[in-house]
């Protein structure tokens, strides 16, 4: 097998196969990134004297010829070669016969692969936000659309107080504002440069740091070599971490959901065409998207814990066991990117019941509603308290519209009638601020 590292003695294919793994279909991801850190290095190799500018040239135009090949998904590892760094320093060499040798002057594999990840990483949380904001956007619609509409609230799995689809729909929208705050700080740990530092202690050339920097659009240079090694898996643990707060709202949105669409509630609904049947009973509408989604966002949620021991109690530098972190995360990603499309794909078709308090079971939903509005009259809370319970008890309890004084016909309630005004209640979403929280909080 062709290896950067070769010095005469090859490895037999007992030991490729079990060290590199996975990595020759993973690493495909990152071949364009791989060559866009080339093309930063090798203009700052020109600077410093190592390339004259006609090598520098004819090494870029070999490297896009190469770049047109990955974009059209022509690019292959060869059977008998380790990577894709070495794949694509091959292919240069086959080109322009040793001037291909000179792209890996100042550099190690370590930071090669590392500028790679940060490269890559840094694109995919940039995808995940879009995604985050379609969604987002996706909610607020929602919440906004059916801000009137009664819904039962639960506690314990039992009838709380009366809720709202605006209210539902609103708070996953908040919830997704500050995972893009988690999202926000992962990506200004990924966006700092570690090209430059080799294998972790730097180099005798006199590397131009900041130019690469420039070049590669970073925030900053990891400006020490050992610590641009440390974040070998700390880059991935962030990510994963803020996939995990992410992963958290899709989970309990996707568990309200198959709850709201069990036919006992039937509090909403999609059509047929979006969820599954059953091969025996013919009256089944199985919830098997949002349960799926609920699976995959429990396996990600458990990345950061996988990275976590993955990369703990190993000493500074590379370790061969940073291999594995891309069989944790890559997947994690297209699942996160799978889920959130899903997601909205669902809500662009969801319908919701407007007709759920006609049934007189969720009037018990109003006995809060009852106590205040007794106390506002003057009786003492807890007597308030103490007298409504005592009508549930006994069966008789009606819930007293304030405007009429009568009992209330719950089936034309709406949520505005209730009277709720404060920060964040069923008469005031807030929407507006949640969505300038969300601008704020998506500027990175």
């Amino acid at each position: 097998m062709a290896t950067l590292w070769n010095k005469g003695t090859d490895a037999t294919e007992v030991v490729d196969a079990f060290t590199v793994g996975n990595d020759r279909v993973l690493d495909l991801r990152l071949a364009a990134y791989d060559i866009e850190g080339s093309k930063a290095h090798i203009q700052m190799l020109e600077s410093i004297g190592l390339l004259t500018p006609d090598e520098r040239k004819t090494l870029s135009d070999g490297l896009d010829r190469i770049l047109v090949s990955v974009k059209a998904g022509n690019f292959t590892l060869e059977d008998d070669v380790e990577d894709i760094h070495s794949q694509i320093e091959l292919l240069l060499t086959r080109q322009l016969g040793s001037l291909g040798g000179k792209i890996h002057a100042g550099r190690s594999r370590n930071d090669q692969v590392l500028v790679d990840l940060q490269l890559f990483l840094r694109d995919e949380l940039r995808q995940v936000r879009e995604e985050v904001l379609t969604l987002f956007q996706r909610l607020q619609q929602l919440s906004e659309q059916h801000k009137d509409v009664l819904l039962p609230g639960y506690t314990h799995f039992q009838l709380a107080m009366p809720s709202s689809f605006g209210l539902w729909f609103g708070a996953y929208a908040e919830a997704l504002s500050e995972d893009m705050r988690s999202l926000g700080a992962a990506f200004q740990i990924v966006n700092r440069n570690p090209l430059g530092s080799a294998a972790g202690y730097g180099n005798s050339f006199p590397l131009d740091r900041a130019m690469t920097t420039q070049l590669l659009g970073f925030d900053a240079p990891v400006y020490n070599s050992i610590a641009a090694q440390l974040g070998r898996g700390k880059c991935e643990w962030s990510v994963a971490s803020a996939l995990g707060s992410v992963a958290l709202t899709l989970n309990k949105f996707a568990a309200d959901c198959i709850f709201y669409m069990n036919p006992g509630l039937g509090f909403i609904h999609f059509p047929d065409a979006l969820t599954t049947g059953s091969s025996i009973m013919p009256h089944k509408k199985n919830p098997d998207v949002w349960e799926i989604l609920r699976g995959r966002c429990n396996q990600i949620l458990s990345c950061p814990g996988q990275i976590a021991l993955l990369t703990s109690n190993l000493p500074h530098g590379y370790h061969r066991d940073f291999q594995l972190l891309k069989e944790i995360l890559f997947p994690a990603l297209e699942q996160m990117h799978d889920g959130l499309q899903m997601a909205d794909y669902m809500l662009q078709h969801i319908e919701v019941n407007t007709h759920i308090f006609e049934n007189p079971l969720y009037e018990s939903l109003f006995t809060v509603e009852e106590v205040n509005r007794r106390a506002k009259a003057g009786v003492p809370f807890r007597e308030a308290y103490r007298q409504v319970g005592l009508e549930v008890n006994e069966g008789c309890f009606h819930f007293i519209d304030p405007a009429t004084g009568q009992p209330a016909d719950l089936s034309q309630l709406k949520a505005s009638d209730l009277g709720h005004t404060h920060i964040g209640s069923l008469g005031n979403l807030c929407n507006a601020e949640i969505k300038a929280s969300m601008e704020a909080a998506a500027a990175w």
